[in-house]
């Protein structure tokens, strides 16, 4: 929800919670801006003092490599103090509450912090009890919205626009974070969004938020421009959702006799990390012409840098909380 405070500002909200109710034009400024840090990150000395006495706390509930150092690299290369929050070894893990946390974190005057937990909407909860802004880096399995700015700043630097384009998200639907706010995001800004997986792992209810169902790889990936690649999130299964995995990447895993489908110059992406013969085919993972896989990482990044810039430069314009 917006904060009265920002009304006037082009991103008017005080965290970033989720993509779900951003209009395109506030996705759009996060794209636009990462633009520029991705030229920036190319550079030889890609150090500048924008956040300089900034202090960004990355809290990470759950364990995460790429993430946490996108954001940890973000926020250096921005001239801010960054601390890496180890939950492990903190009193959290001593039975501190999620709200004497907030408390704590309070009394360190932080700018930013960046909050994943393996509870949906646990980010939430806690933005409502902090002075800082807030970034969810991925809570549950409700949503991730750094990954899906990501992920359209990829497609669109090689596609050159999302508006129009028939997006095939496979795999593990029902666990996905990335899924949802990827759904989010490409439905807003005019894409297709097509959802294929076994009936176990992609819920009928998806319907409603405007993506097509396909229960067949080769039928769901028939004309796609992008096809996106989802982890199996076996932490989360608590049942057999699969009878095994060699069963599961016969039929639903992408080698090239699958993405034979798509257009001929399909997209592939992945939000990593990938199990390779799982949930794609090393070959092609590894395909230098149509694999985006690595691309993805550099432009998490740049998007990293644009988040941190924007609700920093908000919060010097309000007081109080998100309502």
């Amino acid at each position: 929800m917006k904060d009265d405070a920002l009304d006037n500002t082009p991103y008017p909200h005080r965290h970033l919670l989720g993509i779900e109710g951003l209009p395109p034009n506030e996705i759009s400024l996060f794209l636009d801006l990462a633009e520029s840090y991705v030229e920036q990150n190319r550079q030889t000395n890609k150090t500048g003092a924008l956040l300089q006495g900034r202090t960004i706390i990355n809290l990470f509930f759950e364990d995460s490599t790429r993430t946490r150092t996108s954001f940890e690299l973000a926020g250096k290369r921005l001239g801010s103090d960054v601390i890496n929050m180890s939950v492990a070894t903190s009193s959290i893990k001593k039975g501190e509450t999620l709200i004497d946390t907030a408390m704590t974190l309070n009394a360190m005057h932080t700018d930013v912090l960046v909050v994943r937990h393996n509870q949906s909407g646990a980010v939430k909860l806690l933005s409502e009890k902090v002075n800082c802004a807030v970034i969810n880096a991925g809570d549950g399995s409700h949503e991730h919205p750094t990954q899906a700015l990501l992920d359209a700043l990829t497609i669109r630097r090689r596609r050159g626009k999302l508006a129009g384009l028939t997006v095939a998200i496979c795999g593990d639907i029902q666990h996905s974070r990335v899924a949802r706010s990827n759904i989010y995001l490409l439905t807003t800004m005019g894409a297709r969004v097509r959802l294929i997986g076994p009936r176990t792992l992609v819920p009928s209810t998806f319907a409603h938020l405007g993506a097509e169902i396909f229960y067949d790889m080769n039928e769901g990936l028939k004309d796609c421009d992008i096809v996106m690649m989802l982890r199996l999130q076996t932490e989360r299964m608590h049942s057999n959702f699969f009878p095994s995995v060699r069963e599961y990447f016969h039929f639903f895993g992408l080698d090239y006799e699958k993405l034979s489908n798509a257009k001929e110059d399909a997209l592939i992406m992945h939000p990593g990390p990938m199990n390779r013969g799982v949930e794609i085919d090393s070959e092609v993972a590894d395909d230098i012409g149509r694999s985006a896989i690595r691309e993805q990482v550099e432009m998490g990044v740049a998007v990293r840098m644009a988040c941190l810039e924007i609700l920093t430069r908000n919060s010097t314009q309000t007081v109080g909380k998100e309502s």
